[in-house]
């Protein structure tokens, strides 16, 4: 390794945007995670990121503050003390940083870069912990473990409700490999729970319009990754369904949602084309992924020559921005404020377990 061979210290470099909501929790934790370290840390001020990173920015930042807000009451973080900044290293030239983290190769704010790898927001941070102690790098008498581990689900058990109105809205898009993550998971949540899962699908965004830059798509093509090694999902022997591919599997999956077979249609065509290298394309690996699912050919293809998914998807996808939501996955809970992110999955839990409580209290009081 280069800092090895030329006695370099092992550096890791944070990019901070200073009216971004995640570089401010971000911010609240260098000091206790660099000194937990044989690490130098060095900070640059950055600006926004570009619009094609951003593309619709206004949801992205109400979004982020709301996000950011509920993160931060979880982890018990505090608006960040401007003092931070006296004792670390900073670059406070953001055209600078900006043009470092663009030749680095990301885009945004509170994002951490080491040898190679980016890590984005406290909710990554515990990857990085993780490969620093693996190389030699804690420093002796430093508290185990990371700052901030994944948050996790809690699959309380709630008293049995008379109230069968509980929904869960999963907005999902063919293209997006967070959403494949995400499937499985929601599902699962909703079954535990007694919630009622609406598939909400809506075309990839590339096939709305909205730019995907290259550094966007290998950041979270990685990031991805990492997060399926995690859970134990199978990712990475992949065949890009953008266009046809996307298209055939929505009007399938219109097809198959009133015969009860949604979840098994989606789970089935998100694994084909993330983690098991089927072109969806074309009607024989449509089929593969059709079968698995429980559907017959001729179902099939009733599903192709119906283009009625079209009109579907694009009522799910102005809902969806209504909600104040611009991506997929993205849920909502009856009527609770919408969530954005595969990494937000407790939000929701959070939020059918309060909306159940409710449901149980009021049907106690009647």
């Amino acid at each position: 390794m280069a800092r090895h061979i030329q006695g370099n210290p092992a550096t890791v470099h944070y990019f901070h945007q200073d009216d971004d909501p995640y570089s401010e929790l971000a911010a609240q934790s260098l000091i206790r995670f660099r000194d937990r370290y044989d690490i130098r840390l060095q900070c640059h001020r950055v600006p926004p990121p570009s619009d094609a990173a951003a593309p619709d920015r206004a949801r992205l930042e109400s979004w982020s503050v709301r996000d950011a807000k509920r993160l931060g009451d979880a982890l018990g973080l505090n608006p960040i003390n401007s003092k931070v900044w006296d004792t670390l290293d900073l670059n406070k030239d953001p055209q600078q940083g900006g043009q470092l983290r663009d030749r680095l190769g990301h885009y945004l704010g509170a994002t951490f870069y080491f040898e190679g790898e980016w890590y984005w927001g406290i909710d990554r941070l515990h990857y990085l912990e993780e490969r620093l102690s693996g190389a030699g790098l804690a420093r002796a008498g430093s508290p185990r473990g990371p700052l901030y581990p994944p948050q996790s689900l809690q699959w309380r058990p709630m008293p049995q409700s008379t109230d069968a109105t509980t929904t869960i809205d999963f907005f999902c898009s063919f293209r997006s490999p967070y959403t494949y993550l995400a499937a499985a998971q929601i599902r699962k949540i909703a079954q535990h729970y007694g919630a009622t899962l609406r598939l909400r699908p809506v075309l990839p965004m590339v096939m709305r319009g909205l730019p995907v830059p290259k550094a966007k798509r290998l950041y979270i093509t990685r990031d991805v990754k990492r997060e399926a090694d995690r859970l134990g999902i199978r990712f990475g022997h992949a065949v890009d369904p953008v266009g046809a591919p996307a298209e055939r599997g929505l009007a399938l999956l219109h097809h198959a949602i009133p015969l009860g077979k949604g979840s098994a249609l989606a789970e089935s065509f998100l694994q084909g084309v993330f983690a098991d290298g089927i072109y969806a394309g074309n009607d024989p690996g449509l089929w593969q992924i059709a079968e698995r699912a429980g559907l017959s050919r001729r179902e099939m293809n009733a599903a192709l020559a119906d283009p009625s998914w079209q009109a579907v998807a694009e009522t799910n996808r102005q809902e969806m921005l209504d909600l104040g939501c611009w991506g997929v996955p993205s849920f909502r809970v009856n009527d609770c404020p919408a969530i954005w992110g595969n990494d937000r999955l407790w939000m929701v839990e959070q939020d059918l377990i309060s909306v159940l409580t409710q449901n149980t209290t009021t049907e106690t009081m009647q």
